[in-house]
């Protein structure tokens, strides 16, 4: 029977501290594994930084692009572009001439 007192006894001081420590624990996993913990926060930065260089890229894209429409309008028509274009999209050409099509 005393050892059934002693183990209720030193219970009362060890639960408390137990309790104690898994609540740290849980909170220590949460805080480097969750949702919102380190780990993602590090793949978050690692993403952005990917989605930046990518919109570096889009961009010069765009640039080259609104500088060929540009090329286009009527108030400032270039001759070779629009010659090109209509060759391309009519598919035409002389007959001594070679075809180099670029993919893009």
């Amino acid at each position: 029977m005393s050892l059934f007192r002693e183990i209720h006894k030193r219970s009362r001081v060890v639960i408390p501290q137990v309790l104690g420590a898994s609540l740290v624990a849980y909170f220590a996993y949460h805080t480097i594994e969750g949702d919102r913990g380190v780990w993602a926060w590090i793949h978050l930065t690692q993403n952005l930084q990917a989605k930046q260089i990518e919109m570096v890229g889009v961009q010069g894209d765009r640039q080259e692009l609104e500088s060929r429409v540009a090329l286009l309008r009527p108030d400032n028509l270039d001759p070779d572009l629009l010659e090109e274009r209509a060759r391309d999209v009519l598919n035409y050409g002389r007959e001594n001439e070679y075809l180099v099509i670029k993919q893009r």
